[in-house]
């Protein structure tokens, strides 16, 4: 499908195109793959598409510093069949963007800020709700981004798809052999906050978070080196 060419005379009310896509009706995670060492790009995959299950993706945000790059992603993000945008970041949101030239696509903005800190329960509830009723549509899909796609997007992605039923260990292979540079730093939060909602009892919830607070150890991923070359990149 050919993306749109915005140009000066762009009229205000120009509309990406939907085409037909097929959408998957399922939400099963996507199998993990080989790890990429030393050919990992962190600026190549910032705003790439990474599907960590059939309906779920993930993000780095829409580069609307350029007109031409934001349509061609927001193209991109249309062309994949995304109906629902989920945008985590607390510094800025691209709402007029988005209603702008894909009103056809949900825009849910539950912004935060990646500053290490454990996140509130509510914002976990809010992605995680919105995510939910959109994804009880079996024709919908959702895209999860924050900035760079390594922290808020990845960690809200977790949170959603553990949501799910999924195990916690399955869902943090699958996000990171979709986004290498995903460092899912929240993810434990995340899961203490759905055990807490379940009422799951405390020695299973513990033995859970300590599950994934051990496979983030193993498969530590150098946050501030990936923030550094997707930053230089910028």
């Amino acid at each position: 499908m050919t993306a749109l060419t915005p140009n000066a005379n762009l009229p205000t009310n120009t509309n990406l195109n939907t085409g037909n896509t097929v959408r998957g009706a399922g939400l099963n995670l996507h199998p993990a793959a080989e790890p990429l060492g030393e050919n990992l790009n962190p600026a190549g995959m910032w705003r790439s598409i990474c599907w960590a299950a059939d309906r779920v993706a993930l993000s780095g945000d829409l580069d609307t510093r350029s007109m031409q790059r934001a349509l061609e992603q927001l193209q991109a993000w249309v062309d994949a069949g995304i109906t629902d945008i989920i945008d985590v970041r607390g510094e800025c949101d691209d709402r007029r963007f988005v209603e702008q030239y894909a009103p056809h696509i949900r825009y849910h903005w539950f912004g935060t800020h990646d500053a290490g800190y454990e996140q509130p329960d509510a914002w976990f509830e809010q992605g995680v709700q919105a995510a939910r009723e959109a994804l009880a549509d079996p024709t919908r899909k959702v895209m999860v981004h924050c900035h760079m796609g390594v922290n808020r997007g990845p960690s809200m992605g977790f949170a959603i798809l553990v949501s799910h039923g999924h195990d916690p260990i399955e869902v943090l292979e699958a996000i990171r052999a979709a986004r290498p540079i995903a460092g899912i730093i929240y993810a434990e939060h995340a899961l203490d906050w759905w055990h807490r909602t379940q009422g799951t009892p405390e020695t299973i919830a513990h033995s859970e978070r300590r599950r994934v607070r051990n496979w983030l150890t193993d498969r530590y991923v150098d946050v501030s080196w990936v923030v550094s070359r997707i930053r230089r990149a910028s």
